[in-house]
């Protein structure tokens, strides 16, 4: 076999190869929309067997969240977690400790997330016990328009506890990207690993 054949049909298989990856990548992420986006507010979510007065003092520590990061102030965020709280973004950092949490947040809100917003929808609220719930959502900081429902780009999850003065505070928080392209791929590859909500 001659050398232009050869070569000709390695360039051939390559761009098969490259449109056919291109193809099903666009059909994965075309096909990914999550089935379950969320109540649009916190209060829709609060469990019917719970005392009303906590579900809302919940609602109430995430309304402040998204109020202080609308305003850029990273000391009345800070607030709204405990004192040794935990935050665990979707990149993977880890800060530990309420002034830890505030520090980087000053830092966010003058640089990489100046004049952003929250967009949230709510999944989930449990109370562990009458001190201790937990709150999942959907969620995204934004400039300018606010996202669709089916565009929020991160699931969070938020474990409050009713601290030492009574308030409801955020001992933890989880979040995390999703990656729509490769969760289509895990549900059509095996389809029982997709949630009950996204069948």
């Amino acid at each position: 076999m001659n050398r232009k054949i050869v070569k000709r049909a390695v360039i051939a298989s390559t761009l098969v190869l490259a449109l056919g990856a291109t193809g099903t990548y666009f059909y994965l992420d075309a096909t990914s929309d999550v089935q379950r986006v969320g109540a649009e507010t916190c209060g829709e979510v609060i469990p019917a067997d719970a005392d009303r007065r906590d579900g809302k003092a919940v609602c109430a520590t995430l309304d402040a969240l998204a109020d202080a990061w609308e305003h850029g102030d990273a000391e009345a965020y800070g607030r709204q977690f405990t004192e040794n709280g935990t935050y665990t973004t979707y990149i993977g950092s880890h800060y530990e400790g309420r002034a830890d949490i505030t520090a980087s947040h000053r830092a966010l809100f003058k640089g990489f997330l100046k004049d952003s917003k929250l967009a949230s929808r709510y999944l989930d609220m449990r109370f562990l016990t009458k001190d201790v719930a937990v709150l999942t959502s959907r969620g995204a900081d934004y400039t300018g328009d606010e996202p669709g429902a089916d565009e929020l780009s991160k699931v969070t999850t938020f474990t409050l506890v009713r601290d030492t003065d009574t308030a409801w505070r955020i001992a933890a928080f989880h979040n995390t990207e999703r990656s729509n392209v490769m969760e289509r791929f895990s549900f059509l590859w095996a389809p029982d690993t997709a949630p009950k909500a996204e069948k």
